[in-house]
């Protein structure tokens, strides 16, 4: 069997854009949403620890930047069900080339596209429609203390946010700027 992914790099080590390949036939498709042995390649070697499915009702809605830090640090598959998304993910990895670089891709349900962020790559989006649906694999389980957010709206990173902002949740507005201090995260 041909593989039903192929994996493409970006501008940020580690970070690769999944493309599925659905096996259409007439009652419709079937598309691997996970495989652990086709994302080795990645670095995803642990099992599935969590997976969550969020529903964003309004376009313009950004949700993000989010991470967990080490002991906790986790890979994330990132995929669009439902509508379409413009997905960002910021190396926040101390030492890295690419550090506080961030990338977008969008994700949607007829792009068949999903994002493979590596541990210390934060996440975020904006919904460029109403009622979204995504899929989060998680390679940790969710740890409170380790959770950590940059705000999305931070001068500093100067995010492109490609719509006027219409909702972001009052935790996510008050996660930290950047200061000159900050020098990363290790995972």
């Amino acid at each position: 069997m041909t593989s039903q992914f192929e994996l493409l790099s970006t501008p940020i080590a580690g970070l690769h854009v999944l493309q599925r390949k659905p096996l259409i036939d007439t009652r419709g498709y079937l598309q691997r949403l996970f495989d652990a042995e086709a994302l080795t390649v990645c670095g995803w070697q642990q099992a599935i620890a969590q997976v969550n499915h969020t529903m964003t009702l309004r376009r313009g809605s950004v949700r993000g930047m989010h991470l967990q830090l080490a002991p906790h640090a986790e890979m994330k598959l990132i995929t669009c069900l439902r509508g379409e998304v413009w997905d960002v993910a910021l190396d926040l990895r101390r030492n890295s080339p690419t550090f506080l670089q961030w990338h977008a891709q969008l994700l949607s349900a007829d792009n068949k596209c999903s994002y493979v962020i590596p541990a210390g790559v934060a996440h975020g989006f904006q919904t460029m429609c109403d009622e979204v649906e995504m899929l989060y694999c998680h390679s940790a389980q969710y740890a409170p203390a380790c959770e950590m957010g940059i705000n999305p709206v931070d001068p500093r990173l100067a995010i492109a946010w490609p719509l006027a902002i219409t909702e972001m949740s009052d935790k996510d507005r008050q996660w930290r700027m950047l200061d000159d201090d900050f020098k990363g995260v290790e995972v």
